[in-house]
């Protein structure tokens, strides 16, 4: 086996890198595919089960469908860069995804709604509304000037001694309107005083020690 690809196996499923025994969907690789590239890039390989046992797939159809999701089911169109491994006589396609920052890629969930999907750990995750402003407010932001009021730093001391907060637990402890917290706090993510993470049950605010 290629020593390349036997330390990708040996790594298991991560955020940059995710086995598939095969494509019968060309729907389910786009949001790979798609949150990938919204996340910090990775690989796919094609023709390993989750185990990691080498299956082996036919190349030329795999390919085929590996187009159809990036150019018909991901808006845009995700770029990738495919290479071809043949190991004891079985197929392994690696797929690379770079990560770009200058779209939001979305591509079609399980109700075939077009949806922005991010990779958290091992997992695609369909990106959470305020995760979807934080992003647009990072890549697309104008120059801030942002004044600290006794509410925001009510808000940065609330999140430094509770580590782990929410738009409603923010909103209760500032008595702030949910949308005047929410505001707040994607100025001070942008600003990288405090910091977002998002997950598939959830997503908070915290500051980094």
């Amino acid at each position: 086996m290629s020593k390349h690809i036997a330390n990708l196996i040996e790594q298991g499923e991560h955020q940059q890198l995710d086995f598939k025994h095969s494509i019968s969907d060309s729907k389910k690789i786009a949001r790979s595919l798609a949150a990938f590239a919204n996340t910090d890039g990775g690989t796919l390989l094609i023709g390993v089960k989750d185990n990691g046992n080498v299956s082996g797939v036919n190349s030329d159809e795999e390919h085929y469908m590996l187009e159809g999701a990036a150019q018909i089911y991901c808006k845009p169109e995700v770029k990738f860069e495919i290479t071809r491994w043949e190991i004891n006589g079985k197929v392994v396609l690696e797929v690379y995804v770079k990560p770009n920052k200058k779209h939001l890629y979305k591509a079609p969930d399980k109700n075939g709604k077009w949806k922005a999907f991010f990779r958290v750990h091992d997992e695609n995750m369909v990106a959470w509304p305020l995760q979807v402003k934080i992003w647009k407010a990072i890549r697309f932001r104008k120059a801030i000037v942002l004044s600290l009021t006794e509410q925001d730093q009510a808000l940065i001391e609330f999140i430094k001694n509770n580590k782990e907060v929410t738009v409603d637990e923010c909103s209760r402890a500032a008595f702030l309107p949910h949308r005047e917290t929410e505001k707040r706090l994607i100025n001070l993510t942008v600003l990288g005083v405090i910091n977002y993470s998002a997950t598939p049950k959830g997503e908070y605010f915290y500051i980094e020690e």
